[in-house]
């Protein structure tokens, strides 16, 4: 009886296309890359920091068997996330986790509140008013804010860079539906010009893989790699 033997040809076609499967699955449910585009995470993430992001951990809703088998669990405060942007779901934003749903928000002076409490953020960053940043009156979010309630499957969310950061004060609550995952570890780390991270088109395109190929070695943050995200 003939034995089928499968050619070389077609054993290379569905090993790459069982590769393509798996990175489309691991992609898709379990880890996703993400560039750190702005300042608004200063000083914790900055800008050109290349992430991790876990999109297994939260969920979607874990039960109480998911949360017993799966290394799953809820959405907690100070938790930094990547989410779409609820004005432009097409963009990824990146958070940190301040408000719960139910709980009530309020900025005074800069501090922020919750259920009356003042919150312990040891990670806050504040523009140095002393070196040209520009006045910070009552009137401005940055330093009054609420007090407001977080409604049910929704999170209100700030950037550690508060004083230059587009989070919940502006656009609202996050609902928990545009959250992608949480951020794991820096994988890499490139210091460039703001430039290259936040032009658009073909040629900043060019121009930002140029710089990366020249230098590489002398830009790259070092000391950054594998960091774990807090």
């Amino acid at each position: 009886m003939a034995t089928f033997k499968k050619s070389t040809a077609r054993e290379y076609f569905e090993s790459i296309v069982i590769a393509v499967i798996l990175a489309l699955f691991v992609r898709t449910w379990v880890v996703q890359a993400f560039k750190i585009p702005t300042g608004s995470m200063e000083n914790n993430l900055l800008i050109g920091d290349h992430l991790l992001v876990n999109k297994f951990v939260f969920g979607p809703e874990p039960s109480a068997l998911a949360r017993t088998l799966l290394p799953v669990r809820d959405i907690r405060r100070q938790d930094i996330v990547v989410f779409k942007y609820p004005d432009q779901p097409e963009r990824d934003f990146i958070k940190r986790v301040i408000g719960l749903p139910g709980e009530t928000i309020e900025l005074r002076n800069k501090k922020v509140f919750v259920n009356g409490n003042p919150l312990d953020e040891a990670y806050v960053h504040f523009l140095d008013t002393a070196h040209g940043a520009s006045e910070i009156t009552s009137f401005d979010v940055r330093e009054r804010y609420g007090p407001v309630t977080v409604p049910p499957n929704q999170y209100f969310v700030m950037g550690d860079n508060r004083d230059n950061s587009q989070d919940s004060r502006y656009w609202g609550f996050l609902p928990r539906h545009y959250i992608k995952g949480k951020a794991l570890m820096i994988y890499w780390s490139y210091e460039a010009g703001r430039d290259e991270y936040t032009d658009d088109g073909v040629g900043a395109s060019i121009k930002r893989s140029f710089s990366i190929v020249t230098h590489f070695f002398t830009r790259t943050r070092w000391e950054r790699l594998f960091h774990q995200i807090h």
